[in-house]
């Protein structure tokens, strides 16, 4: 899976141009998701120019190498027309969710598990924070999706 992963106030705390205090297990989390389940974590991050640099530095430094930064792959070059700052990613970490980011364990567990997709991030998110919502019906294009997964899982059987 590809993971794009936020770094001010994700990662570390916002100190914005500098780097703040590394929020606890975020380094630590992501590196397991590299080694573990082999996923592709991508620095998708405002920053650009040496301040880049830096937070790439700063994660390499904790032992934490992307597969990219702020491009899909190592490789895009940025010029040209094709290029795109808009990532393609089976999964966006940032402290800018609507609602906000759960603690580095409740992300790992999501991950992990499988369980990042269909309304479990809201329940789990809920009991981490103790902010229970009440429940809303799904939109159409929610009940779809999981029809469809639905369909799919009867069929691998």
């Amino acid at each position: 899976m590809i993971i794009a992963v936020d770094f001010d106030g994700t990662i570390v705390e916002h100190a914005y141009p500098k780097i703040g205090k590394e929020i606890p297990f975020a380094i630590e989390t992501l590196v397991r998701l590299q080694h573990e389940f082999h996923h592709q974590l991508i620095l998708w991050t405002v920053r650009e120019g040496h301040l880049l640099d830096e937070a790439v530095a700063y994660c390499r430094e904790r032992g934490l190498e992307f597969y990219a930064v702020n491009r899909n792959f190592a490789e895009e070059d940025g010029t040209g027309h094709s290029y795109s700052r808009k990532l393609k990613a089976d999964l966006f970490i940032d402290d800018c969710n609507l609602g906000g980011i759960p603690d580095w364990g409740t992300i790992y567990q999501l991950i992990s598990t499988g369980n990042y997709r269909g309304g479990a991030f809201e329940e789990v998110f809920a009991h981490s924070t103790g902010k229970h919502r009440r429940k809303r019906k799904k939109n159409i294009f929610l009940r779809i999706g999981e029809a469809i997964e639905r369909s799919k899982k009867r069929s691998r059987r």
